[in-house]
């Protein structure tokens, strides 16, 4: 997997190690921010987008350990790499339970380095893809969500967060798969414990059992020293593998065993590791389908699948969709220093419609673009990105066609206007099939009066057939 330059931020109090780093990496197509100490480190975040932190363990002013803590409080996802001196390694494998990335030893080659950075690189450009929201307390678990997909997804997490058995989450890319797997470690006896996630898709097939299950001095080319796999990390805790996929069929062998006997034994060693572990897998891959085409092994899906737990995509999540609205707008208000207090109701209705094939991580960044275009206090139509008006809305029993003004072109009011229109039709709509033509109901569910609903029905030639409490059949 090819990998984008990134913004890399090392922090070491050795000038010629710095000076090696920053020339190596930049040598790489990387932007590099090279500081003395984690003080000046903590200064470069506040003023600059860092996708990657190096950092020595021991530094003057504010150390290491600090500046993880620091990172991984306020900026979490942000991958750390650790640099330690021979004979801190206990220190750097506490390091990794605290949420560092990954730890290399002095001395190193520049290879090696190399290899970290680029398999941060890989998991920073996943991650970018995968939905992140921060708490709120809409929603449970720190997630936003009140729709009944999500209400049936939470209770999932209730019955089992406290259960060492194995949960398979499953659902589209941008869904929020690690949020649930943070939600089913943070409910649990083990909370206290190491949370360990390994994206198996950002991990080259070479080196995925070395990365799992760790090896021994001398197992390989550049094994100058043991390390630790990322199983024996998340010993009495939990081990999070996304993408779980993209595993090759040899390495699904070694992992079914030590699922199942709990124990495994380091690339070059002989010594059998006994572990702890409840893990939590997930992907955005059809299974099954892998199964029938020989890619994966069925007895390993039935012993992930133990607990499954599918996220719905945001299409299917109408009723949470204002709420991530009015989540990013607080958000991105904070972060562009902006004002925005709400959306026009066409645009809303515009939003609500709209498939979202990128999920969340999608309505995010079109939250973050409207923000940053509004001159006023609310996003209309005019702010929303262009090609949101040409894209295919959710396919759904009982809407219209696109209008002939949309179809056959003109000026940009009249499209505006009928795309509006024929978007507000087709939420009186569902709400009508949701009510079951519950006319009051779906004015409540509207948020507008009943008599609104009515001249808006009589508008758009729906004939409304009423009953004393306030049922009716809406033709179209």
């Amino acid at each position: 997997m090819q990998t984008e330059p990134v913004q890399i931020l090392v922090a070491d109090d050795e000038p010629n190690l710095r000076k090696v780093l920053k020339a190596t990496l930049e040598r790489d197509g990387h932007e590099v921010h090279a500081v003395e100490d984690g003080a000046a480190a903590l200064a470069v975040l506040e003023d600059h987008h860092i996708d990657i932190v190096i950092t020595d363990l021991k530094m003057p002013k504010v150390d290491g350990l600090t500046l993880l803590r620091r990172v991984v409080e306020e900026r979490p996802g942000l991958p750390v790499i650790m640099i330690t001196a021979h004979g801190t390694v206990d220190t750097a494998v506490e390091a990794l339970k605290l949420g560092a990335f990954d730890y290399i030893t002095k001395p190193f080659e520049r290879r090696e380095m190399r290899d970290v950075v680029t398999k941060a690189a890989r998991t920073v450009a996943l991650s970018r893809k995968e939905a992140t929201l921060e708490r709120d307390p809409t929603g449970r678990f720190s997630i936003i969500g009140r729709s009944a997909p999500m209400q049936a997804v939470f209770q999932v997490i209730e019955r089992v967060a406290a259960t060492p058995s194995t949960v398979l989450i499953t659902g589209e890319s941008g869904t929020g798969k690690e949020l649930i797997a943070r939600a089913l470690h943070e409910n649990s006896a083990r909370k206290d414990a190491a949370y360990i996630r390994v994206n198996c898709g950002a991990i080259q097939p070479t080196l995925i059992e070395s990365e799992l299950f760790g090896y021994e001095k001398g197992a390989f080319t550049g094994a100058d020293n043991a390390k630790p796999g990322r199983f024996e990390l998340a010993h009495g805790g939990t081990l999070f593998l996304d993408e779980i996929g993209e595993v090759s069929l040899e390495m699904q062998v070694k992992l079914l065993r030590a699922i199942q006997e709990g124990e495994f034994e380091r690339v070059g060693g002989i010594t059998t590791t006994r572990v702890d572990v409840r893990l939590v897998t997930a992907t955005n891959q059809d299974l099954q389908r892998a199964i029938a085409e020989k890619r994966f092994r069925e007895d390993l899906y039935y012993r992930l699948k133990v607990v499954h737990i599918h996220l719905p995509p945001l299409r299917e999540r109408a009723l949470d969709l204002p709420l991530l609205v009015e989540h990013f707008l607080a958000k991105y208000n904070k972060r562009l220093g902006k004002s925005v207090r709400g959306v026009a109701s066409e645009a809303l209705a515009l939003l609500t419609s709209y498939a979202w094939p990128g999920n969340i991580r999608e309505l995010e960044n079109v939250i973050e673009r409207c923000v940053l275009f509004c001159d006023g206090e609310t996003i209309g139509l005019s702010e929303l990105p262009p090609d949101l008006l040409g894209e295919p809305l959710i396919p759904r029993t009982g809407e219209i066609p696109v209008p002939e003004e949309i179809a056959r072109g003109g000026g940009l009011k009249d499209q505006v206007k009928a795309a509006a229109a024929s978007l507000e039709r087709q939420i009186i709509l569902r709400a009508l099939v949701q009510t079951g033509r519950n006319v009051t109901r779906a004015a409540q569910m509207l948020k507008i009066s009943r008599k609104s609903l009515q001249t808006k029905m009589k508008e758009f030639g729906l004939r409304e057939e009423t009953s004393a409490d306030g049922r009716g059949e809406a033709k179209h």
